[in-house]
């Protein structure tokens, strides 16, 4: 893995700046040094590079004033959530205008006749959630960043998360967007309604990591709560017989609402910091959870139970109030954040995808990899769907380390491909995997893709350098070498 980004250009700084506070107000723009570092990378901080100026739009009108300005001034531009994305997604390569879009959170409308929400895209993801229990009502994807994610995050990464088993991803869950074009039209594409005649140009908006536009709306569909739900913890010995109960529990035809498997590394951590009760002795525990209506539940879960246990569970747990489910969840959750307790000081989350009968053996992939390196690798991930979370372990401040996480990386994910899977399931590509989109994909289709973002963003200067490799290569040369890789939040 090669990360490396053009260098930032020199521009008439002074110039912009004056036209992006006409247009906000100069409490909605920040250029002092100290103020750009936080807006220099998201949650992969390998690759950093400073905007010009950070803009704060409070309004579609803002966004749509702020690219026609870009234009004028030949400036690129590129619009932020909350940066937890996890792929240099929100890096501004080349500078220019970075659109924060953290303060336009209004939840417009929910309508719950019409199952549907209209929200601005720097709604947090957990806060519209909350503003839907008393309708008995959630937004369904649930990344476990989703107390800091935002919903414009989430279309243009197309989010997952550990309940997307059973209901999908962000895409299943988007019924229109109000999008800024990079040439500062505005279009509405989709919309309230369940479906629109001619071209899925919504699918198409989605998961385009803000390559396509500005998106500046959002119409997403709500979902009703389930009448009950079953949770259990399988304990056992080793991750070869949790893969295996997965494996046999999707074979049997149940769809469980969230399969996550946390290794004996990562329980440590989250015991740590929680004390729920884990086994310190387990191999791996993995959460299953099954929901709907309460009638025929049990069945279900009594079946789940059975398969673990015949895939050598030691005991299957439940978790017999709401309580004991939420505090379940939350030590899934936020286990990302309990690594510290684990002694390292950085530490750097891939993010791969492989058919779910292949998690026995990219398990052991990873762990052989991490003897390859000596480095430390501990998982957390959605393993009903085959999306795996290695976590290498490190300190940032050792060169050789650094490498050594990177070279490792790149490994486990080119097995990924080898097993017949992904680079990515859900943190997306970003700068981060451009390499590897010459590996997944023939040139043919590398063509199409450039063909259709130049169909929305033919100058390229919205979120430039992103997703698809250059003509000349993955990156173009010189630049910024690696940086400080730190920490990182985890979807």
């Amino acid at each position: 893995m090669n990360i490396t980004l053009p260098p930032a250009v020199d521009r008439d700084t002074a110039k912009l700046v004056a036209r992006m506070t006409d247009i906000v107000g100069r409490e909605n723009v920040l250029t002092a040094t100290a103020e750009l570092a936080t807006y220099e990378c998201d949650g992969f901080t390998i690759a950093k590079t400073k905007p010009d100026v950070v803009v704060f739009p409070l309004t579609t009108a803002h966004i749509v004033a702020i690219v026609k300005a870009c234009n004028e001034l030949d400036v690129p531009f590129m619009a932020r959530g909350a940066g937890t994305s996890l792929a240099g997604g929100c890096v501004p390569v080349g500078g220019g205008v970075m659109i924060a879009l953290a303060r336009m959170k209004t939840i417009h409308e929910v309508n719950v006749r019409d199952r549907y929400a209209v929200v601005d895209p720097g709604v947090v993801n957990v806060w519209l959630t909350n503003a839907l229990k008393a309708h008995g009502y959630h937004y369904a994807p649930d990344p476990s960043s989703q107390g800091a994610c935002t919903i414009g995050g989430n279309v243009a990464t197309n989010s997952g998360g550990p309940h997307t088993l059973k209901y999908g991803v962000t895409v299943n869950h988007i019924l229109g967007v109000e999008l800024v074009l990079p040439s500062g039209e505005l279009v509405t594409l989709g919309g309230p309604t369940e479906d629109s005649p001619g071209y899925d140009l919504v699918g198409t908006v989605v998961g385009s990591e803000g390559t396509f536009g500005v998106v500046s709306k959002v119409w997403v569909r709500l979902t009703r709560n389930p009448e009950a739900y079953r949770t259990l913890l399988g304990v056992f010995e080793n991750i070869d017989d949790a893969t295996n109960a997965i494996s046999g529990i999707i074979g049997s035809g149940i769809v469980p609402a969230a399969l996550e498997l946390l290794d004996s590394t990562i329980l440590k951590a989250v015991e740590a910091a929680f004390k729920f009760g884990f086994p310190m002795d387990a191999g791996a525990v993995l959460i299953m959870e099954v929901d709907g209506l309460n009638a025929g539940l049990q069945d279900e879960a009594d079946r789940i139970e059975a398969i673990a246990l015949q895939n050598n569970a030691r005991e299957v747990r439940k978790a017999n109030t709401e309580a004991e489910r939420l505090a379940l969840w939350k030590a899934r959750k936020q286990a990302f954040g309990t690594i510290g307790r684990l002694g390292y000081p950085s530490y750097c989350t891939q993010d791969g995808v492989v058919p779910r009968t292949k998690l026995p053996q990219i398990m052991k992939f990873i762990s052989a990899t991490a003897a390859k390196y000596g480095i430390a690798i501990c998982n957390v991930f959605h393993a009903g769907d085959g999306n795996i979370h290695p976590i290498l372990m490190f300190d940032e401040r050792d060169p050789v380390q650094v490498q050594r996480v990177l070279d490792a990386s790149t490994d486990i994910l080119t097995e990924c491909i080898n097993l017949g899977g992904s680079v990515t399931g859900e943190h997306g590509i970003g700068v981060e995997k451009l390499d590897f989109m010459p590996i997944l994909f023939a040139q043919a289709d590398l063509d199409c893709m450039v063909r259709l973002r130049t169909a929305f963003n033919p100058r390229n200067n919205c979120s430039p350098h992103k997703m698809l490799p250059t003509a000349g290569g993955c990156a173009e040369p010189a630049a910024i070498g690696a940086t400080k890789p730190g920490r990182r939040a985890a979807v």
